[in-house]
């Protein structure tokens, strides 16, 4: 291969390089909570799922009220008849000069119904439905609500996450800068036989080990942006760079009892379930209305042809019609009691939720509140370690501490630093577990 071969090679592969590089980079997104959340429920399917079921409640609702409109039918027939025996009990006069050979020869018949009902009383059937079906109406919208309080919150996990994984990334990073100078710093002492070479050893193994840290909080990290983009419909390779200042906003906490009070009022599952019981309520209204007749208005139409026998036109007809199925009075009482075993039930399941919601308000309020602590507890813990580090390394550069002492002491720093980052990250999910137990998240999302 001559020189000018080569040089395409070289050139080929470069631009090979360059354009893997550009296919697999990373596009750097920065984004807020707000952004996320926005996102996340724009591109939820659950939400998706969730309007189709309203769309569903509502359409139940639209048929429940055409039940008061009339109902028409149409029919009609063309029948072929094969010699039948016609005896007209009408006799006629023979003098009349009338058909003398007995009954016409008859083949064929046609004829054509309309009818017309419309109700006027049912028991209370129809309009029972109706306010059961707009109850389940409005607790499919409910639920709607309800879920996207959950995927408001996941999605406030999942970005608090991102944090969390990316800010492991940046404080083992920098630890691994200071290990890798203690390391280039140590070598220098050993080779002028200030150190001893086991020493030098540990504080080799260390930087090891802190590098093996990056890559598994690097993969944590990618794992966490990766869910992150397909939680928001974005491309995989999409890098995120969440808000750091998300951690540090300022937060007014009310008291136990006013989140119990307010959970009892703004949560849209207790709301959803509350009108469900309504409607299992009106449920046993309708079922009892069997008892009772129908009545309704009706009126019809009715042609026929019978060739050679009779033609009949504009016989319009109107009146009222009464039903009434009598095995109602023993088939129905099952009926109702079935209705009201399903009352029941939503009563119990309503009182059970009401002490499922002081039970998860409280446990909000109680993480809550140990958040807090936690945080306070690291900030200490901070400090002493940067105190600790900063004396542990005086003493070492006097020869007064061993090297495990200088290492352990680097250690505690790092993880003292990732518990205080992480308790404050953790506050901001406790908060907002808080705000949704309590049916407020709605209002935060408002601000």
């Amino acid at each position: 291969m001559n020189r000018n071969q080569k040089g395409i090679v070289l050139f080929c592969l470069s631009l090979f390089i360059l354009f893997s590089q550009f296919l697999f980079a990373q596009e750097k997104k920065a984004i807020t909570l707000n952004e996320a959340i926005d996102l996340s429920l724009k591109n939820s399917k659950e939400l998706k799922n969730n309007q189709a079921k309203i769309e569903e409640a509502t359409a139940a609702l639209k048929e429940a009220i055409q039940k008061k409109l009339p109902d028409a039918k149409v029919s009609g027939s063309y029948l072929w008849l094969s010699n039948p025996a016609i005896d007209l009990k009408t006799k006629t006069n023979s003098g009349s000069g009338g058909n003398q050979n007995g009954t016409p020869k008859v083949s064929q018949a046609v004829y054509g119904i309309i009818n017309v009902s419309l109700p006027i009383y049912t028991g209370g059937r129809i309009s029972y439905g109706i306010e059961a079906s707009g109850y389940l109406e409005k607790a499919a919208k409910l639920d709607a609500e309800n879920d996207r309080q959950e995927v408001i919150q996941n999605t406030i996990e999942a970005y608090i996450n991102l944090y969390k994984a990316k800010a492991s990334v940046n404080l083992v990073e920098e630890n691994l800068a200071t290990a890798n100078q203690r390391v280039t710093d140590l070598t220098g002492w050993e080779k002028n036989g200030l150190l001893p070479r086991n020493d030098l050893l540990k504080a080799q193994l260390q930087s090891s080990n802190i590098e093996l840290s990056l890559l598994d909080a690097e993969n944590n990290w990618q794992l966490a942006n990766i869910t992150m983009d397909l939680l928001l419909g974005l491309p995989e390779k999409t890098e995120l760079i969440p808000d750091s200042t998300i951690i540090d906003a300022l937060i007014n906490v009310k008291t136990l009892d006013e989140y119990v009070q307010a959970a009892y009022s703004n949560r849209k599952d207790a709301a959803a379930l509350n009108f469900r019981k309504k409607a299992a309520e009106t449920g046993v209204k309708a079922t009892r209305s069997e008892y009772y007749p129908n009545l309704a208005l009706t009126g019809g139409y009715i042609a026929a042809d019978i060739p050679k026998l009779i033609t009949v036109t504009n016989a319009v007809n109107i009146g009222v019609g009464v039903s009434y199925n009598i095995g109602s009075l023993w088939k129905t009482k099952a009926k109702v009691q079935q209705a009201e075993a399903r009352a029941k039930q939503q009563s119990i399941s309503k009182s059970i939720l009401d002490d499922n919601i002081r039970l998860q308000v409280s446990q909000s309020y109680l993480n809550w509140l140990s958040s807090q602590k936690k945080i306070q507890v690291y900030a200490k813990a901070v400090d002493q370690s940067a105190e600790n580090y900063r004396i542990v390394k005086n003493k070492f550069n006097n020869s007064l501490a061993t090297t495990t002492e200088l290492l352990d002491a680097d250690l505690a720093q790092l993880q003292a630093k990732m518990n205080y980052v992480f308790a404050k990250a953790d506050a901001v999910v406790a908060y907002n577990k808080l705000l949704q137990a309590s049916g407020l998240e709605e209002q935060n999302e408002k601000k």
